[in-house]
Parts: C-alpha cells; sequence; structure tokens
C-alpha cells in the first residue's frame, strides 16, 4: 500500500488502449491510490480499440485539480480526442506546473504537447508521435519508461510494467517531498 492517501485523477476517452488503460489503473488502485477515472461526462461508458468497455466517474468540468496529486494518461486513439477539450488540456498544464505528477503512455503524449508542457523534456511514447514531440520541442528517447522532471514516460503496451514501476516510484518520491513540504 505505498501510495495510500494519493488521489490520481486518470483520463479516459472513446478508443482508448485497453492495456495502457487497465494495468496501470489497477496496479495504482492495488498500491492503495483513490483513482478517479474522468471523462468528457460523468459515467458514461467509453469502448477501447481492442473493444473493452471503461467508465467515467466523473466529468473532467466536475474536477477539482488541487483535490488530487497526479493525473495518467493512458493511450490508444482517445488521446488525439482528449486534447480537444480545453478543460483537459488546462488541468495538464495544472499539474504540471504545480509539480505534481503528469504519467502519459504511448500516445498520450499529444495531450502535453496540446497542453504545452513538453518543450524541453525528454520524452518518448509511440513510434507515431515522435515527429509531434521532436517539433513540439522535446527531445527523444527511445526507452521503455523514464521520468523528465514530474513527467513520467512510458513508450507502448510491452512497455506496462516498466511504465507502472517509474509511476509508483514517482508517486512514492512526490509523497515524501509533499511531507517534507508540510
Amino acid at each position: 500500500m505505498k501510495l495510500k492517501g494519493l488521489k490520481i485523477v486518470y483520463l479516459i476517452g472513446e478508443g482508448f488502449e485497453d492495456l495502457e488503460f487497465y494495468v496501470p489503473l489497477m496496479r495504482l488502485r492495488e498500491e492503495g491510490a483513490e483513482v478517479v477515472v474522468a471523462g468528457a461526462k460523468a459515467n458514461q461508458t467509453y469502448i477501447g480499440k481492442n473493444g473493452l468497455q471503461g467508465k467515467s466517474e466523473v466529468s473532467f468540468e466536475d474536477l477539482n485539480p488541487a483535490d488530487f496529486d497526479a493525473l495518467v494518461i493512458p493511450g490508444g486513439w482517445a488521446p488525439d480526442k482528449l486534447r480537444r477539450y480545453d478543460t483537459v488540456k488546462k488541468m495538464t498544464r495544472w499539474f504540471y506546473e504545480n509539480h505534481k505528477i503528469v504519467a502519459m503512455i504511448c500516445h498520450a503524449g499529444l495531450v502535453g504537447i496540446s497542453a504545452g508542457i513538453v518543450r524541453g523534456h525528454e520524452a518518448t511514447g509511440s513510434e507515431g508521435i515522435k515527429d509531434d514531440l521532436l517539433n513540439a520541442g522535446a527531445t527523444w528517447r527511445n526507452e521503455a519508461a523514464f521520468r523528465s522532471g514530474n513527467i513520467v514516460w512510458g513508450r507502448v503496451v510491452a512497455d506496462i510494467p516498466d511504465f507502472c514501476r517509474e509511476l509508483v516510484t514517482a508517486l512514492e518520491e512526490y509523497r515524501q517531498q509533499v511531507s517534507k513540504n508540510e
């Protein structure tokens, strides 16, 4: 229960990558984090790109980012849609600017690009967004998972275990830092 007491916003949208959504979600809950799934509408069912269903608990609009410690964005086709919501971009930027953890895997970097938070960072993700990240001012690293500042990056589905380990470690360190500052 390494993450007990931490609250995490977890985004969902149509076409989410099924495993990138469910595996980290379960891992965070396994470690005791309170994870709130947020979508465009509360209590809406979304279909993953491989057919699994996921359901939002709240809408983006109804969240107060200050009530949370981290933001996780799974990949798939959903990030390209999620980044079109001003609320998602503002929320992502808010977490980043307030030195909270922002975690993105695969195509989720598209949200980070649209939120304006990737410039000057090392980044990874699906090869399909490599040029987008480079054009947004990031430096590409072809590695499974790592941190650049308060951003946790994951490359693709095969790298989910590495992404989860890096995310849990980042959240543990975040909690220690918050405890020292209180």
